[in-house]
């Protein structure tokens, strides 16, 4: 069974972290780079280092020293527009704590990390004291996510439900202590 070590990111992980990030959105999301959603991609540092209510983690291959994964928290809430306006005022910047970039390289899944990683985020949400929430969202055409947010997560928007679709894109609730959707 491999060795992984979690851990917050240093200027040093970065692009490594990065690699993790843009193989997953090329590979998995099938989108590639796509400025306005991916900005805090290129520059991780401004989104996830510089600000003390945001996190970048990573998960370090103990063979090797490798980063093979990845899982981030800002406190920014959902934007309106993309996304429905209800559900930006339900989960306002500020006050809650998003999810972002839990990717994990494929021939580390299966391992458990996602799993270190959101509760690793979990605790850096709780030990701040100033959420209120945490909100994720996922896109369900990437293989195993929707699985694995509905085993930590309550939907709260699912938009394929909704006319027209919307993004087709399912809206999550994490409830602070992990494992207790």
């Amino acid at each position: 069974m491999p060795s992984y070590r979690i851990r917050t990111a240093t200027p040093d992980d970065l692009d490594a972290a990065r690699g993790v990030m843009l193989d997953t959105v090329y590979r998995d999301f099938g989108t590639g780079y796509v400025p306005r959603w991916h900005a805090d991609i290129i520059d991780p540092a401004a989104a996830y280092l510089n600000g003390v209510r945001h996190t970048l983690l990573v998960a370090v291959d103990d063979a090797d020293g490798a980063v093979v994964a990845t899982a981030a928290l800002d406190s920014r809430g959902p934007a309106h527009p993309p996304n429905p306006p209800w559900l930006a005022a339900r989960y306002p910047s500020g006050e809650t704590a998003q999810l972002r970039r839990v990717y994990v390289r494929p021939e580390h899944r299966r391992h458990g990390l996602a799993r270190r990683l959101v509760g690793a985020l979990l605790d850096f949400a709780e030990a701040d004291g100033g959420y209120r929430a945490v909100y994720l969202h996922t896109d369900p055409a990437v293989p195993g996510a929707e699985p694995f947010w509905r085993s930590l997560a309550k939907v709260v928007c699912d938009e394929r439900e909704a006319p027209g679709g919307g993004q087709g894109i399912v809206h999550f609730e994490v409830p602070m202590t992990p494992g207790t959707p």
